[in-house]
């Protein structure tokens, strides 16, 4: 008796798809968001500010300084300006405030956020303004021998960060930028603000730059102003509420 092979045929069961996740819809208003960091820290610091605005659908570009001068940190900023295909709101923290009150005299600049900024006016620097109404933790930024600037590592989590665990400020204090000395002694010869919507957030226990200086430079400008209760790590330690300005900012550019 012969016997015949039967062969069953396979039933392929097919495999649901994995699609990728939807892109974000596109934005109303500027779409496009230049974060600027302060002059002791790298833009690590903008983490989850980055990644709130990147899934909201804003194409969002952290610029790194080279802090090497005033004149080339601005130069830097305006670089990336320059790469942006649309509309830009430009956010500065700390020092990176005056960076964009001189570099975000471009047309392409739309709005201007500072974020624990300075906004100084035309001929304006640091030095003058900080003079006028020190900070509670000036004593902590230091000098080397050379004359670069850094935020003494003992006092780091107290007066930069006190809002921010220790085990992470140790390492921002570890990995901070030194700056010239003459970064803080440039003053700006265009106020971008003049002329373009600014928004300014206080951080009212920020003890860098003081709170009541940043309240009468964003009174004087026609800011509007946003208070959040941290320090001068407001971006790090508050980024929803920081990203929520932005994105205000952003919405109400027509």
């Amino acid at each position: 008796m012969r016997f015949i092979p039967i062969i069953a045929t396979a039933v392929v069961l097919a495999a649901p798809s994995l699609a990728p996740a939807a892109t974000p819809p596109a934005p109303a208003g500027a779409r496009h968001i230049l974060l600027v960091s302060d002059a002791f820290e790298d833009g690590s610091g903008w983490r989850v500010v980055h990644d709130i605005l990147f899934h909201k659908g804003y194409k969002v570009s952290v610029v790194q300084l080279p802090h090497v001068s005033l004149g080339d940190d601005v130069g830097v900023v305006r670089d990336r300006i320059a790469m942006q295909l649309g509309p830009v709101v430009m956010v500065g923290h700390g020092y990176g405030g005056l960076v964009i009150s001189e570099a975000g005299a471009r047309p392409k600049v739309k709005a201007l956020v500072y974020v624990a900024g300075f906004q100084p006016d035309v001929g304006e620097g640091i030095k003058q303004l900080n003079a006028s109404m020190p900070a509670a933790g000036a004593a902590s930024v230091r000098s080397t021998r050379d004359g670069h600037l850094f935020v003494d590592a003992d006092k780091f989590n107290a007066d930069y960060a006190a809002d921010i665990k220790v085990n992470r400020t140790d390492f921002m204090a570890a990995s901070q930028a030194l700056v010239p000395n003459a970064l803080f002694s440039g003053n700006i010869w265009t106020a971008a603000w003049h002329d373009k919507p600014t928004y300014g957030i206080v951080a009212s226990d920020d003890r860098v730059i003081n709170p009541d200086l940043q309240r009468w430079m964003y009174k004087r400008a026609g800011s509007k102003v946003t208070e959040i209760k941290a320090s001068h790590a407001v971006h790090i330690s508050q980024p929803e509420a920081v990203a929520q300005v932005i994105e205000e900012a952003a919405l109400n550019v027509r």
